[in-house]
């Protein structure tokens, strides 16, 4: 049976850090937007309290979550554990996250502070705020054995920087970050160091979904805004002008 709580209880605690992998979920606000969902592994996460988890969050060629949490009223977040070894479990922590990207202010100071490794593939920190945890049993899901984390992308990433460091200016992470994390499937913006780097050196971003039904810009389509508002209160007053009408005319008939 699921079990729901306010904050992560002691148990859940250690049991989340002794995990591998865990599954992260974003979405935008907008109806025609696609939802994300993205595997994490490796020793990069934490927690700072029973309400804060965090991971590092290493650049590849997307960045959904970040386009997402960075979205106005949006920033909602899932972040998900199973149990593959033990007793059937599975956990998850929602809530809104955050994004501190490296070579920020924000990103040096919290490195600093909790003692975090920074590897050539970092980009950014990403802090989740919990405002509900649910734990359930998992019992389909099969048994794994773990054998050991990859080290392709931390060796890849490794490369790049080493290439960079020799003088190669196309190298560079911000330019990296330009051409594949700067804006998110659906179109909205990414990284702002990804954004402002391709404004600066005229990188073009990469087309991420092809075909007929790829999205060519961003429909925010099912939110409701300002305009929205003034549509509302302009049919409203002419509604009300058409009334007042319609009855001033009934009422000059009958004297």
């Amino acid at each position: 049976m699921g079990k729901f709580f306010e904050t992560i209880p002691d148990y859940l605690m250690k049991w989340i850090l002794e995990q591998k992998v865990f599954w992260v979920a974003t979405s935008p606000l907008a109806a025609s937007g696609h939802v994300n969902v993205s595997p994490k592994g490796g020793p990069y996460f934490g927690l700072l309290d029973d309400r804060t988890f965090w991971y590092m969050d290493l650049t590849g060629s997307g960045n959904e979550t970040i386009s997402h949490l960075y979205e106005p009223g949006n920033g909602r977040i899932t972040v998900m554990f199973n149990e593959f070894e033990g007793s059937p479990r599975i956990v998850r922590l929602f809530g809104h996250g955050s994004v501190l990207e490296r070579g920020t202010q924000q990103f040096d100071d919290f490195v600093k502070k909790h003692d975090v490794e920074v590897i050539p593939s970092s980009r950014s920190i990403i802090i989740v705020r919990i405002h509900q945890v649910a734990s359930s049993c998992g019992f389909s899901v099969p048994f794994y054995e773990f054998k050991s984390f990859r080290s392709t992308l931390n060796e890849v990433f490794a490369k790049r920087e080493a290439k960079y460091r020799q003088g190669k200016e196309e190298e560079k992470m911000e330019r990296y970050w330009a051409w594949k994390n700067a804006y998110s499937v659906d179109g909205l913006p990414g990284m702002q160091i990804g954004c402002s780097t391709g404004r600066e050196a005229g990188i073009a971003p990469i087309e991420k979904m092809v075909g007929p039904m790829a999205p060519r810009a961003y429909r925010d389509d099912q939110r409701f805004t300002a305009w929205h508002l003034v549509l509302v209160a302009l049919l409203s007053t002419l509604c009300t002008t058409l009334f007042l009408h319609v009855l001033t005319q009934l009422l000059s008939l009958q004297g």
